[in-house]
């Protein structure tokens, strides 16, 4: 029987990586100092910086065009100020989507006086056309949307059951690209099957730990023809879709009362 899915592991510990104190950041692709010409975008998907960031640090203000930016909150507080007069701190299980367009600027910061960092992924997709119109969207997903199912968290804008309210709770934030980005939060012993409708995927499971030497929990995927991969915390992979029915199987296989397992899903075009 032949694999439905190609596997290509992307491991924690050779992603780009810096640490400047009040920044810990892990680049999945090519961004700021880090370059590696075998990981530059994967279809539409150009960015994934897992950062942490310290109380009363951040990014100060600084401009984007062109690129649909999102950020996924694991923990703690992010401050965002933008062009377009929004400003609003999100926390856990709120995802804000931009759609720069023909240009925005913002600010992203930890404001936290306490010392408690922030810890967040921030994505970035290139648009399917360009000089769009800039937009902002947030949406919120408690832990009980996500465990043990995929919750459908951004979504192409005009697929069924996406709206274009500024913020909303449990649908999806709608994205100008050919990128569907799927979230679980998959206890030990759970699986999860998909039907993938893209030619291409990704999957990055979650880094609990500030190291980058995949601790914590064990998942394994598998596309039920003989082909499997099993990812460590902080472990990605690029998924190619050999078949239009293939089905992809995630599983916590972390052990009897094992740790939880948070998992983003990426099932894209193949652009």
């Amino acid at each position: 029987m032949c694999s439905t899915l190609h596997f290509v592991p992307r491991r924690s510990e050779d992603r780009g990586h810096a640490d400047h104190g009040w920044l810990n950041t892990y680049h999945t692709f090519s961004f700021a100092m880090y370059q590696d010409p075998k990981h530059q975008q994967y279809g539409p998907l150009r960015v994934i910086n897992e950062d942490r960031v310290s109380g009363l640090k951040g990014f100060g203000t600084h401009p984007h065009r062109e690129f649909e930016i999102f950020s996924y909150i694991v923990s703690g507080e992010l401050e965002h100020k933008d062009s377009m007069s929004n400003t609003e701190v999100l926390t856990r299980g709120d995802i804000q989507l931009t759609s720069a367009g023909t240009g925005i600027s913002h600010s992203e910061k930890n404001p936290n006086k306490h010392g408690v960092p922030v810890h967040f992924l921030q994505i970035w997709a290139i648009p399917s056309q360009s000089r769009l119109k800039p937009a902002y969207y947030t949406r919120h997903f408690t832990d009980e949307m996500k465990k043990d199912k995929w919750a459908r968290v951004v979504a192409p804008a005009d697929d069924e059951g996406v709206d274009k309210q500024r913020e909303s709770e449990g649908t999806p934030a709608p994205v100008n690209s050919g990128l569907t980005m799927y979230a679980t939060i998959l206890s030990s012993g759970k699986g999860l099957e998909t039907e993938l409708k893209g030619r291409k995927a990704y999957v990055h499971v979650i880094q609990t730990s500030s190291r980058g030497d995949a601790q914590g929990a064990r998942v394994k995927l598998s596309d039920g023809a003989g082909g499997e991969l099993v990812l460590g915390e902080g472990d990605g992979s690029y998924i190619a879709v050999n078949s239009s029915s293939a089905k992809l199987t995630v599983e916590n296989v972390s052990g009897a009362e094992g740790p939880t397992a948070e998992i983003l899903l990426f099932d894209m075009d193949a652009n």
